[in-house]
């Protein structure tokens, strides 16, 4: 293993959709996006969405027209209609011989939904679509935009999508776990690297732990931290409240269980989704309070904002696949440790 101290730096990936979620809210505070307007007017992508319905003789998905038009609304909940194919088995096998395209393309994300925009809960590329979102009205990468609009504000230094030599130097080796509990490297670059057609706002993201707590201080204050001011207080109240009604979140299947687990954090309560994160209803096994705000990146990287509290924590880890028990086990004892501590 890699000796990790806190300048290690960390593939975060999922971790990445709160700073994209971040971003498209300050659009929204400035007038440039709209939480419940037709996407597809901005991203003609987006403007004709086909939900698979069943496979032909020969296998091809069968696809008809959304009756819904697609909302930044759904895609921050992870109610659009998207999945992700190492998480869905129609996803997959609508992808046909070829399987799934390499990271970092559009393809990735230029997928048919599985049902209709805001009928249930599914974890897929929303996020990265978020990301285009963002990009398009701020006419910025999104590298630039994290960068001059959250990252230095925030006195985040050591985050981003691309990593210089230094930073490479001091990267935890991403590992696997084979069947029977050894680790070995499994060298991927789960945003796709630096030569990407598509920064992931899903999931590009390398980073610090110190740098990810700077980030969720800002959350669990507000929108505010050491005097920068990144979004009002009442957005962050919004993308802290429960935004799906009786829909459930958080529950996650496989169709790569090398590469991830099925996974549901919260197995005994009917977990909600705000604009950007999984809310416990009810308090945590380990120590958070009702409505805390979570998520994970693939790597096993973990945090929570449990503004009942006044805390936030981050622990890293660096191999797949996603809920490794070793891991959520590492992550149940850090958190209780946590609340301890606080007493």
């Amino acid at each position: 293993g890699t000796a990790m101290t806190l300048d290690t730096v960390f593939q975060m990936a999922s971790m990445t959709k709160a700073v994209t979620s971040v971003a498209a809210m300050q659009l929204v505070e400035a007038g440039a996006l709209s939480l419940d307007a037709p996407l597809g007017d901005l991203l003609p992508e987006l403007a004709n969405p086909q939900v698979i319905t069943g496979f032909d003789d020969d296998g091809a998905a069968v696809l008809r027209p959304a009756k819904t038009a697609i909302t930044l609304r759904h895609l921050l909940t992870h109610t659009a209609g998207f999945s992700y194919d190492f998480m869905s088995e129609t996803l997959l096998r609508s992808r046909g011989p070829s399987g799934p395209p390499p990271t970092g393309t559009w393809a990735t994300i230029e997928t048919p939904l599985l049902f209709e925009p805001g009928e249930r809960w599914e974890y897929g590329v929303n996020t990265d679509w978020v990301g285009v979102a963002v990009e398009t009205v701020s006419g910025m990468r999104l590298d630039r935009y994290f960068e001059e609009h959250i990252f230095a504000p925030l006195g985040i230094t050591d985050t981003g999508f691309t990593l210089n030599a230094e930073q490479v130097s001091r990267r935890a080796a991403l590992q696997m776990r084979a069947p029977g509990g050894a680790l070995s490297p499994f060298p991927i670059e789960i945003g796709g690297g630096p030569d990407v057609e598509l920064l992931s706002g899903g999931g590009g993201l390398s980073g610090t732990a110190p740098d990810y707590l700077r980030f969720l201080r800002m959350i669990l204050n507000g929108g505010t931290l050491d005097g920068a001011q990144i979004l009002k207080p009442d957005t962050v109240a919004e993308m802290t409240r429960n935004q799906i009604g009786s829909i459930r979140a958080g529950t996650m299947g496989t169709t790569m269980p090398a590469f991830a687990l099925a996974n549901d954090p919260f197995p005994d309560q009917h977990s909600g989704w705000g604009l950007g994160f999984l809310i416990n209803p009810e308090k945590g096994p380990n120590g958070r309070a009702a409505g805390s705000l979570a998520w994970a990146g693939i790597a096993n990287t973990y945090y929570w904002i449990d503004p009942a509290s006044d805390i936030a924590g981050v622990i890293m880890m660096q191999h797949v696949p996603f809920a490794d028990p070793a891991a959520t086990e590492v992550y149940g004892a850090f958190e209780r440790a946590v609340y301890a501590q606080a007493g």
